[in-house]
């Protein structure tokens, strides 16, 4: 029997390891926290170049990508996280209380974390994809979700679907450690890919 490396189902299988390999990687240099925005846009880049069916070398091209959006991921991090957790904080303390006011306040609580969350993954999404200063990128991000409700709602359920399924079944939590971050990536990567087209004539 003949071994044929570029056979689609050897290919197939390799970007799979990547792709483990890739989503072990990512969770690492997530854990100082203050690294979340760079490691994300770092993650974006590879998987959008995956997306673009240029698998290169995932590992890799995924560092290499870390240390050139490091200072402007970790930006629009630090600009965009602390208001999510306030209003996170916020979502929580207000579910806590039975009235009407508080429900109100809880619902525009969750509404306002999660349009923010769409406004970061839109401002990293760009990091990885343009030459841009950080001023222009949060800009851009924070319009971005009411100019693409469709998309917003879509590249929202994926992380959403991710939590719940860890809720309700049981061992998906392994799912999420080995493939759950660069899967979910690689599919926002062509919702991201088909918004920007829509507006890049017109991104300042």
């Amino acid at each position: 029997m003949q071994f044929d490396p570029q056979a689609r189902s050897v290919q197939g299988l390799l970007t799979l390891l990547g792709l483990v390999l890739l989503n072990l990687v990512f969770l690492v240099t997530c854990l100082p926290v203050v690294t979340i925005g760079a490691a994300t846009s770092a993650l974006f880049e590879v998987t959008f170049r995956l997306a673009d069916e240029d698998r290169g070398r995932l590992v890799s091209d995924y560092f290499g990508a870390l240390r050139r959006n490091a200072a402007a991921g970790t930006l629009a991090f630090l600009a965009l996280a602390p208001a999510i957790a306030v209003l996170a904080f916020a979502a929580v303390f207000w579910s806590q209380l039975r009235s009407p006011f508080a429900l109100a306040a809880t619902l525009l609580a969750v509404l306002a974390a999660a349009y923010l969350v769409a406004a970061l993954l839109y401002a990293l999404a760009q990091v990885a994809l343009f030459h841009n200063t950080v001023g222009r990128t949060l800009r851009n991000a924070v319009l971005l979700p009411m100019a693409e409700p469709l998309t917003t709602v879509a590249v929202l359920l994926i992380p959403l679907t991710c939590l719940s399924l860890l809720v309700v079944v049981h061992g998906f939590v392994v799912i999420v450690l080995t493939i759950g971050f660069s899967v979910g990536s690689y599919l926002s990567a062509f919702l991201f890919r088909r918004a920007f087209a829509r507006h890049q004539g017109a991104r300042a």
